[in-house]
């Protein structure tokens, strides 16, 4: 369905889970947690299946970014990460959600990033996964030639240097393949909607010269940093320098050794634990 959050700008939004359960001679309240795709110009559909397993203990709410997927398209000058961050807040004031626990997959961590800095005392708790602060292109280098090689090195700096249509296609062919260690799905990645126009818009533009760190001091809810030690596009350094700097007691950092870039593709049972812990423990 597609959810209107301010005039003209409607979401493309589904709900896994009912909000209220029977608990004795009561209606128990389950959190509910909003996930976040990554990209940009992706969809949120790499996150069904598998997170149908925490829909007993919160009720998921999957939603297309801002002119992404089967949300409404919308002009470039909205495909920012103070728009994306502020729609987290119109979304829930529209769907009357209160204090979600929200989680951002790598381009959704730098949209979490910013909801922490922009709304510091709006959600319950957040889960930053795969994701960056900056976009620390020799660090993005040195980790892609590790675990992919030479070409892999080169087509990520061409492409992070200058994201479009030219470089794409080298960074697709030699990159992608290496971002996790277990193989993807190519029926999983054909259901996905992508709109590259946003990709290359944001990968040339504000993702050049982010700075998250500083927002992060804002922080007033328990974050959950997650990382696989694999990872070539988000590397595990970009991940502790996050959790360093969000202040006690609100941060923690799980790592998860034989993972890439979201850790539940490669370690789904370990990193689905992991969640399913931070939902339940009580702020």
């Amino acid at each position: 369905m597609r959810i209107t959050i301010e005039p003209g700008v409607r979401l493309f939004v589904d709900v896994e889970g009912p909000g209220l359960v029977p608990d004795g001679a009561q209606m128990r309240e389950k959190p509910t947690l909003i996930v976040m795709h990554g990209g940009p110009g992706y969809d949120h559909s790499s996150f069904k299946p598998l997170f149908s397993r925490l829909a007993d203990v919160a009720q998921i709410v999957y939603y297309d970014h801002r002119g992404h997927g089967r949300s409404d398209r919308r002009p470039a000058a909205e495909w920012t990460l103070d728009t994306f961050a502020d729609d987290i807040v119109r979304l829930c004031d529209a769907l009357g959600i209160v204090k979600p626990i929200v989680l951002g997959q790598s381009f959704g961590g730098f949209v979490a990033q910013r909801y922490l800095a922009r709304h510091p005392a709006h959600a319950a708790k957040v889960v930053l996964s795969s994701t960056s602060h900056h976009l620390g292109l020799e660090r993005k280098v040195a980790a892609f030639t590790r675990f992919g090689g030479p070409e892999a090195g080169a087509a990520a700096r061409a492409f992070w240097t200058a994201p479009g249509p030219a470089t794409w296609g080298r960074y697709n062919q030699h990159c992608r393949h290496v971002y996790n260690p277990t193989p993807a799905d190519p029926v999983a990645r054909g259901r996905t909607l992508m709109n590259e126009d946003i990709l290359f818009t944001s990968a040339s533009g504000e993702q050049q010269t982010m700075k998250l760190l500083p927002g992060l001091a804002q922080v007033q809810c328990p974050v959950l940093v997650m990382a696989g030690e694999l990872d070539p596009v988000t590397p595990l350094a970009d991940a502790q320098e996050i959790a360093a700097a969000i202040p006690a007691p609100w941060g923690r950092l799980v790592t998860f050794p034989r993972a890439g870039h979201g850790a539940w593709r490669d370690q789904p049972d370990e990193a689905m634990a992991v969640l399913r812990e931070f939902i339940d423990t009580a702020a």
